[in-house]
């Protein structure tokens, strides 16, 4: 059993991780689907790739994020990008290298890379 002063610290370590959260929902949101069907598809080194080139790059309004299926297994690794005012664009069958190259047109300089959409990708 935890001492209530425990149980405190972990109750406060917890709402700050929330309240971080919330203070975030202005920045941008990279989000990488992380399910078995997206990992066994290679999300997991573009996951590693969008978390090195924004480390690399300083960006601090951004957050790279996984979450489960995103809904369309079949073009995995998906990657969806939410920038505060903007529709959420969603990029399929991503790569480490196509990672770099979206951190530096879409979240630098505010240029979607169109050719990597799900709408490209579908035609």
């Amino acid at each position: 059993m935890k001492s209530l002063a425990e149980l405190e610290a972990i109750r406060k370590k917890t709402l700050d991780k929330v309240n971080l959260r919330k203070e975030r929902e202005e920045g941008i949101r990279i989000v990488v689907g992380m399910a078995t069907c997206g990992i066994a598809a290679g999300a997991r080194p573009v996951l590693n790739s969008f978390m090195e080139e924004v480390a690399k790059r300083n960006l601090q309004n951004v957050i790279v994020t996984q979450t489960g299926c995103i809904g369309v297994c079949r073009l995995e690794p998906v990657v969806e990008v939410y920038v505060p005012g903007q529709e959420k664009v969603t990029y399929v069958k991503m790569t480490p290298e196509k990672a770099v190259q979206i951190v530096n047109e879409h979240i630098v300089n505010g240029n979607a890379c169109i050719q990597y959409t799900i709408g490209a990708a579908d035609k």
